[in-house]
């Protein structure tokens, strides 16, 4: 069963029901990306965006900034050819005094801008993300 088809292609949203690995398999199926950062030991923002940008291999220039972060989701990955489409997981996003509620929003409006890119080029692009 491939639990994508019940979710939209340009989005991003909790987890909820869906399992890291049933995402992983799905996005296998339909031959795209899988990217998956864990982020339960980030305290900050810096943590998370150098989490991040560890673990979908972005080059060693990458700003570590929002703006650095939207350009590597969208025009870096856009210029390296033709997508088959995304599924990204943000697994255990840091809640705390360092990491508060508006810098999880502003993280995450970078992804839903990302997502709006890759829905304006017909490109499926699903974010999803837990919190610890």
């Amino acid at each position: 069963m491939m639990p994508l088809h019940t979710v939209r292609p340009n989005i991003v949203q909790a987890i909820r029901a869906f399992r890291v690995e049933d995402l992983r398999l799905a996005a296998q199926d339909l031959g795209q990306h899988f990217l998956y950062a864990s982020l339960g030991s980030a305290q900050s923002k810096q943590e998370v965006l150098e989490k991040i940008a560890e673990a979908f291999l972005f080059p060693p220039h990458f700003g570590k900034n929002l703006d650095a972060l939207y350009d590597c989701m969208t025009d870096l990955v856009h210029k390296a050819g033709s997508q088959p489409g995304f599924v990204v997981v943000l697994d255990q996003l840091p809640d705390n005094p360092r990491f508060d509620r508006e810098a999880r929003e502003q993280l995450l409006d970078v992804f839903r801008d990302a997502s709006d890119f890759w829905g304006e080029r017909k490109i499926p692009f699903r974010c999803f993300y837990s919190f610890q």
